[in-house]
């Protein structure tokens, strides 16, 4: 009776259950490396999070809304932000915009950037419509453009060989103008921008910002602008935000990170700051999908951007002293992999730092008619036997130009120091093993 049952259910559930929009975009590469990591690792350099305690003073605000008397903050707060967090939000973009912002209009805030990207994407693209990617990308633009309905178009940043004896640096990573320009059609609806750029680090020029800010306003497209990472600049790079070119306001939504800003990514706190024409609809979806984000976080975040618009440009500023703390952690683990010859892209920015693994591949055995990119498989065999966590950067391109860039892999360096020298001690015990007779 039981199988007579199973059978009877199987053909009434032979229609197709999941919905269109969800085809060839199940697999996630965070789900399966998190998993990997957790499993294998001993030291995981993979998921882009910091494994050092945010500011003490944001901390501090936390505890306080979370144990003070304002009953308030355990309830809802207003939906599009929390008005202490929106008000200070307005006042600090707009000094960095130098534009009056109202911060019921020209702010949201989402779960996350995460969340801001869905935003833009559901709000923005219809059916039919393109939206140029750079490639490479964070991995989630090319899923959410297709669960809208549009047509992902991609555009390569292609390496430039470095000078003589000098390492690569992701600013030797650049589009060729004819090449975006060939891109852009009647149908394309926006561009997305990532700078800094996630994975190579890469901070785009004004000159590079100059020349997408005139192919969109020459096609009238629309420009996301993922910018969670523009505090984490090094070298005494500028991050130019794209929203202050001329005409580009009117056209751009800009979206930061509670997260990457203050090293507290799982407070799920982001945002977006644009012109109330574009904002409209991004609260549409907002409300009809998450609604509301956490009050407490909230409220902790308006905090720590208070602190930081009294501090700002002073040494006492965290938003000063992070990426000077985290430019030492970069050149740190740029001088352990130069040591042992996985070569590495010094990064202008972002957590990241992508390394040429040419010399070590040789390391993980042949799978005959795989079809998984040999990063992918390097970086798994890594993992599992080396216990060291990274992910390959072919997961940052689409399916086609994959095996176009299959000899990277990404380490994030937003770590203790600790982990780091672990690491170092992985990299040089694989080094003498490999030099050993």
């Amino acid at each position: 009776q039981t199988h007579f049952l199973s059978l009877s259910l199987q053909a009434k559930m032979s229609r197709l259950v999941q919905a269109r929009r969800l085809e060839g975009i199940d697999k996630n590469i965070w789900v399966e490396f998190v998993k990997l990591a957790a499993t294998y690792a001993t030291v995981n350099l993979g998921q882009g999070f910091p494994d050092f305690p945010p500011l003490d003073f944001l901390k501090e605000a936390f505890v306080r809304a979370l144990s003070g008397e304002n009953h308030m903050l355990h309830q809802y707060t207003r939906a599009f932000g929390h008005p202490p967090l929106v008000k200070i939000l307005a006042q600090f973009f707009g000094k960095l915009l130098g534009r009056d912002l109202d911060p019921m209009t020209n702010v949201m805030v989402t779960v996350g950037a995460y969340q801001a990207l869905f935003c833009c994407f559901q709000a923005f693209v219809d059916e039919g419509d393109e939206v140029i990617i750079i490639e490479p990308f964070f991995d989630c633009y090319e899923p959410m453009v297709k669960m809208a309905g549009g047509t992902p178009v991609f555009v390569p940043l292609r390496p430039k060989a470095p000078k003589e004896g000098k390492l690569m640096s992701s600013a030797d990573w650049q589009l060729d103008p004819a090449e975006l320009a060939s891109k852009f059609s009647e149908r394309t609806k926006a561009i997305v921008l990532n700078s800094p750029n996630n994975p190579l680090g890469k901070v785009f020029s004004r000159g590079e910002l100059e020349l997408i800010a005139d192919l969109c306003e020459k096609h009238d497209i629309l420009c996301i602008s993922d910018e969670v990472y523009e505090w984490l600049v090094y070298d005494g790079k500028e991050h130019i935000r794209i929203a202050s070119l001329q005409g580009m306001w009117d056209r751009t939504v800009m979206i930061g990170s509670a997260g990457k800003t203050f090293s507290a990514t799982g407070w799920k706190v982001g945002w977006t700051v644009g012109p109330n024409r574009l904002l409209q609809h991004l609260r549409t979806v907002h409300q009809n999908s998450v609604y509301h984000c956490a009050t407490i976080a909230q409220e902790a975040v308006a905090q720590g951007f208070q602190r930081e618009i009294e501090l700002y440009g002073k040494p006492d500023s965290y938003l000063v002293q992070l990426p000077k703390m985290l430019q030492q952690k970069r050149d740190w683990l740029v001088q352990s992999l130069d040591a042992v010859g996985m070569k590495p892209i010094i990064p202008e920015g972002t957590y990241f730092l992508v390394a040429d693994i040419s010399e070590f591949k040789s390391d993980v055995p042949d799978v005959p008619d795989s079809d998984e990119p040999c990063d992918y498989r390097f970086a798994k065999w890594m993992v599992k036997n080396k216990g060291l966590a990274a992910i390959p950067l072919s997961s940052f391109y689409c399916g086609a130009h994959k095996n176009n860039y299959n000899h990277f892999i990404r380490f994030c360096f937003a770590k203790e120091e600790a982990t780091l020298k672990a690491a170092n001690d992985i990299l040089q015990k694989w080094k003498r093993e490999k030099t050993s007779p």
